[in-house]
Order: C-alpha cells, then structure tokens, then sequence
C-alpha cells in the first residue's frame, strides 16, 4: 500500500507541473481551441494512468528482481556468466525503454526513413548492453570508474572529428533516452545486487552508483560509429 501511495505522489509532481504551465498558457497567451484542451487533458489522464502502473510495476517487480538477480550471479563464481548476464539484461531493457523508441520514430520521421527506428534501437541498445558488461567487469576486478569514464569519453570526442554534425547531436541524445524509467532502475539494482556480493556492504552503494553514467556512453558511441557508416 505504501508503495501504491508514494507512486501516486511521484506520478503527480511529474505530470501535474506540466499541465497547469499549459493550462495557464492557454488562459494567457495560447488560446487554443476547445477541442485541443480536450484532447490534451484526456491525454494528461491516460499518460497518468499508465505512467503510475508502469512505475507501480517497477518497483514492485523490476527492482527486487533485478537485485535478487545481481546477488545470485556472483555465487556462482563464474565471471563470464556475471558479465554475460549484464549484457543480455542491458540489451533488453534497452530494446523495451519507451524513450529509447520516442527518440527512434522521431529520427526515422525526420529523415524520411534514411534512418530506420530498428536500426537505431538496436545499435543503442547493443552498445549500452556492452558497457552494462564493462561496468560488471569494472565491479569484480575493482577498476575505478574514472579511468573508464575519461578513456570512454576521450572516446567519444576523438570519433566526433569523423562523424557528420547531424549524428553527434542524436548520439548525445541516446546516450541521455537510456536513462529512462525501463533501464534506470534494472541496471542500478543489477548493479547494487552484484557490488553487495562482491564487496563489504559499506562499499555496496558507491559500487552500485555511477554504472548509468559509464553504460551511457556506449549508445553515444554505437550512434556515431553508425554514422561513419552513413557517411
């Protein structure tokens, strides 16, 4: 029950601010016809309605697995099995994060299917998939973050000297869709469930954070070495 109520609130700080600036906007400046309000508040209620069981069904369900899975992995004492796990679990939540596929029909929109929504889907979510790998690979053989995290984003900038303007500015924009409300919190809690196996319970927290970080810079550098493709 309490977690029915704590959704309830999360849901109404995130949507009720948007909906009353544009209330208020119509009232000022916008004024829009009767039909588009109402159209915009029956969508301000299905998006509520499905945005507060989308995030019930989070945490009721994909958290607790997600750190059931992570404490499991490393009893088996098999590394390849942990960093496998991690990339078949970043591939999927990938391919099932709703921003992931917004940003997808939206690109394939503007550029007239030249680039498809597949295609782009599925380089994101393979190279946030990899780095959900290296970030396991990072959590058993205790590498610190930011050697990753500086060696992945010399990456990035030393390939956006040969990729064209247009697909730097949606590789960024991958590698932000990824930290949606499907990956955000399977990832962490794999990440935390691993990291309280590994290590004392004292370092379990600051093992389990910083992974999103480093996990999206994969999309970002899958989106651009598409675009030396494209080129």
């Amino acid at each position: 029950m309490e977690n029915v109520k704590d959704t309830f609130k999360e849901v109404a700080a995130a949507i009720l601010p948007v909906t009353i600036v544009v209330i208020i906007l119509q009232v000022a400046l916008m004024r829009l016809p009767l039909e588009a309000l109402l159209q915009f508040l029956i969508g301000v209620l299905f998006v509520s309605i499905g945005f507060f069981l989308f995030l019930l069904g989070v945490t009721a369900g994909l958290l607790p697995v997600g750190e059931m899975i992570g404490k499991k992995l490393p009893k088996t004492k098999k590394s390849w099995l942990i960093i496998g796990t991690g990339f078949l679990l970043g591939l999927a939540v990938t391919i099932a994060e709703p921003d992931v596929r917004v940003l997808a029909k939206q690109i394939d929109q503007v550029s007239a299917g030249s680039i498809s929504s597949g295609i782009l889907v599925m380089a994101v979510a393979l190279g946030l998939a990899i780095f959900v790998a290296a970030a396991m690979v990072r959590t058993i053989f205790s590498i610190p973050i930011h050697y990753m995290l500086i060696g992945g984003y010399v990456l990035v900038f030393a390939l956006s000297i040969f990729v064209p303007d247009a697909f730097i500015s949606i590789s960024f924009d991958a590698g932000g869709v990824t930290t949606g409300p499907m990956a955000v919190p399977f990832i962490l809690a794999l990440g935390v469930g691993v990291a309280s196996v590994l290590r004392t319970p004292s370092a379990s927290s600051s093992e389990g954070f910083g992974l999103i970080g480093l996990a999206s810079i994969g999309p970002i550098l899958a989106i651009m070495l598409l675009g030396v493709l494209f080129k």
